[in-house]
């Protein structure tokens, strides 16, 4: 069953003319409805299996929207236009009856006859939740839920205690009370507050299609791959660009680390015993598959490969700390179905990967202060600032009480309070791990860059490294990915965006991620070559520019380019020719300056120096442009 939720100001429609042989019978007459949900709804042919189950899970689905934007009535609108496999006529107005039969105990409800064509008109509001799909399917739980490791169910049982520990050393203790967080003043600390409820509450599901998913549609940069498992996407053009930008900054980034660069499988003997004590201490579900030999499991790290790597690896002393780095492609996690939501829960993500291996506890300390540093220089390079982020930072209780100096000293390094989840035992094969998250539009908080102390992992690989002593011995490892997961980033990106949109700013990618730096618009095609001669010299320079040479009104081709969220628009006409200085038009500052060629090449080197450089993702002329949306 495919849906379309609309929440609407109004919605009317009139019966016209039969669509089937038989349709539902109704009188022509026109009907209004204000301030309601409008559900458009097609039953599909895998909805004739199990009626009775498919039309729970709709109600359920209804229930929950219309919680969400606060509406007890309820328009049902059968559009077959939203699926290609339709169920029977027949067997699609039982299930649509049915609905009706149930809604109705619980809303104030108006149902579109069946059958029939309908003239109709609607106003949608505009706010975040007001357009959301959902597919509604019988998939099997086993399907929907993969390999759960025993991490999972330990981290379900486990009672965490919640505090909000400030750069001063205050610990406040944080409790819910009458569904309020107390214990902390969060006036200044909005963002946190947010972040502390997500936490505190586990409520992963979403509530609504998150607002960057209409972005990276609306931008032609990613969407959904409906070919393949839920969570897996298609990257467009001057997505895959953005994307690559990203992936070769953190590259870039962690090699000057230091990090030696590796490559590992995807997958793995699930049957490993190092590798299945690994799984059973790590909160995530895998993929597993069946090849002609074993039973494997997709990787959702890079763990796996480096650990198994480093044990058979010579190594002394001298060499520690020394960390092994992988930009893996692919990364797999069965997220589940309620919890998937665009870039920033899915199945298929690219996840950096650099592990260090520390002799000892004060080699761990100076080490992860040095990657914490390369973790906060990555994602305010990627355009990531600090307040746009909140530290979660977990840890033993019995790390905290002999380390409690060096977590005061990592707060005060974060200088903003940070949520601090405390366990009462030892769950999982690190004593310490912080991360960096980032909370949406609709509060919900996605990490980002991590790090670990893990105590576990290298006695149970084998990893051991000779002392200055001639003796065996094991050593600590840190887990850091500095930017998390490279989706999420964009997904924070584009979130970002859109919140700055609804505060009254103008949304915008970092320049060195946009897609188009400088677009040429000639006032007529009289300009055109010389349009062309700019824009070859601009691309010369490493500047991405591209050339409206469409036959469209000057006003229409800059209005598009500013929806496309390109950040310099010039505008080329006899006066520029003549002058020799550009009328360029700064999308984000909402202003028009006049500058030389080299002058706009100067402060575009400026703006993206120490950022990846890689040319127009598509042709330079937009006539000649595939349209992707």
């Amino acid at each position: 069953m495919k849906v379309l939720f609309l929440h609407c100001d109004s919605i009317r429609f009139k019966p016209v003319k039969k669509a089937i042989e038989n349709p539902e019978e109704t009188a022509k007459k026109e009907v209004q409805v204000k301030n309601c949900l409008a559900c458009f709804i097609a039953v599909e042919k895998s909805d004739e299996d199990n009626p009775n189950a498919i039309v729970g899970k709709f109600v359920e689905s209804v229930k929950d929207v219309a919680k969400q934007v606060k509406t007890k009535r309820i328009v049902l609108y059968p559009y077959a236009h939203l699926s290609s496999q339709l169920a029977s006529p027949k067997e699609g107005l039982k299930i649509l009856k049915e609905a009706r039969k149930e809604l109705s105990k619980d809303f104030n409800l108006t149902s579109a006859p069946f059958g029939w064509y309908k003239e109709f008109s609607v106003h949608v509001k505009g706010h975040p939740l007001s357009e959301l799909s959902r597919e509604i399917s019988l998939e099997s739980k086993e399907a929907e839920e993969g390999e759960e490791s025993k991490a999972i169910a330990a981290e379900k049982k486990i009672k965490s205690e919640w505090f909000i520990l400030s750069p001063n050393g205050k610990l406040n203790k944080i409790e819910i009370k009458k569904d309020k967080l107390a214990g902390f003043n969060f006036d200044k600390h909005k963002t946190l507050e947010k972040f502390t409820k997500y936490e505190i509450h586990k409520e992963r599901r979403e509530p609504a299609e998150p607002p960057h998913v209409r972005l990276m549609r609306s931008l032609a940069l990613v969407d959904y791959e409906k070919a393949s498992d839920p969570g897996t996407f298609r990257y467009y053009p001057k997505g895959r660009m953005i994307k690559s930008l990203i992936e070769n900054y953190v590259d870039q980034e962690v090699r000057k680390y230091g990090a030696l660069e590796v490559e590992t499988p995807i997958m793995y003997d699930f049957e490993h015993p190092a590798l299945k004590a690994y799984l059973n201490k790590f909160p995530a579900r895998q993929y597993t598959i069946k090849t002609p030999n074993k039973k494997v499991f997709l990787r959702f790290s890079a763990c796996f490969g480096q650990f198994l790597m480093a044990k058979d690896a010579i190594i002394s002393y001298r060499d520690l700390p020394f960390s092994l780095y992988e930009l893996t492609k692919y990364s797999f996690r069965v997220e589940q179905r309620g919890e998937l939501a665009g870039l920033r829960r899915l199945r298929t993500f690219t996840m950096p990967d650099c592990h260090a291996f520390c002799a000892d506890m004060e080699q761990v300390k100076q080490e992860l202060f040095k990657r914490f540093d390369l973790a906060v220089k990555v994602q305010q390079g990627c355009g990531l600032e600090k307040k746009d982020l909140s530290i979660g930072l977990r840890v033993t209780k019995d790390f905290y009480q002999k380390e409690k100096d060096f977590v005061h000293k990592f707060v005060r390094k974060w200088g903003k309070p940070v949520l601090l989840e405390v366990w009462p035992t030892q769950e999982f094969y690190f004593i310490m791990k912080y991360e960096f998250n980032f909370v949406d539009a609709l509060d919900k908080a996605a990490a980002l860059a991590t790090d670990q102390i893990d105590i576990g992992n290298a006695k149970n690989y084998g990893i051991m490294y000779v002392d200055k002593d001639n003796r065996m011995k094991y050593p600590i490892i840190l887990h850091l990915s500095p930017s998390g997961a490279i989706e999420r980033i964009i997904f924070a990106l584009l979130e970002k965006a859109w919140m700055e949109k609804e505060k009254g700013k103008v949304p915008s990618l970092p320049l060195w991620l946009s897609p188009t730096q400088i677009r040429i618009i000639p006032v007529s095609e009289k300009f055109l070559k010389y349009a062309e001669k700019f824009t070859e010299a601009f691309n010369k320079e490493g500047i991405r520019t591209d050339l409206d040479d469409r036959p469209l009104h000057v006003q229409k081709k800059i209005l598009e380019a500013e929806q496309e969220w390109v950040p310099y628009i010039v505008v080329l006409g006899e006066k520029e020719i003549k002058s020799k200085r550009l009328s360029v038009r700064l999308r984000q500052e909402k202003r028009i300056m006049t500058k030389s060629k080299d002058g706009l090449v100067r402060e575009i080197k400026k703006k993206t120096n120490g950022k990846p450089y890689l040319p127009l993702p598509l042709p330079v002329l937009l006539s000649k442009r595939p349209k992707f949306i």
